[in-house]
């Protein structure tokens, strides 16, 4: 059975939410999945990840993942690790989905390897975040498989 570590960066829960929608699809795969919604880097120890994080502020990480960003910066190398991101952001912003997009490169520079582009959930669309991220799961179970 694969495993993955599922790493939430939420400031005010919507993230949170979509990440637990996210496991019930995963499990209901025979995926079995290690949720973080107050990561640590240490106990992140499968060698795939998915991240679901909304961008706070003026394109910034939300508080809860600032300690697991720090601890990232001072890895030396990730090239073990895959991994995929979900941004949830408000595209009315010019900062829209800075934290995913920031968190994927970091990770890419540490050497990990992303498995598909950045998905950009734009809550001002009419469908539910939870929505657009479960019709998106399909294309990383593949990537997985």
């Amino acid at each position: 059975m694969q495993t993955l570590d599922l790493i939430v960066g939420s400031q005010m829960g919507s993230a949170e939410y979509v990440a637990e929608q996210l496991v019930e699809s995963l499990e209901s795969q025979g995926i079995s999945v290690n949720l973080h919604e107050q990561p640590e880097l240490e106990a992140c120890q499968q060698a795939l990840w998915l991240v679901v994080t909304s961008t706070y502020g003026a394109g910034d990480y939300p508080e809860n993942l600032l300690p697991f960003i720090a601890a990232l910066n001072d890895k030396s190398d990730l090239s073990d690790l895959r991994f995929a991101v979900i941004g949830i952001g408000d595209s009315s912003y010019d900062t829209f989905n800075h934290a995913a997009l920031n968190l994927a490169e970091l990770l890419k520079e540490k050497g990990a390897t992303l498995l598909l582009e950045v998905a950009k959930i734009d809550v001002l669309q009419p469908d539910l975040p939870e929505d657009t991220a479960v019709a998106w799961l399909p294309k990383f179970i593949e990537c997985i498989a």
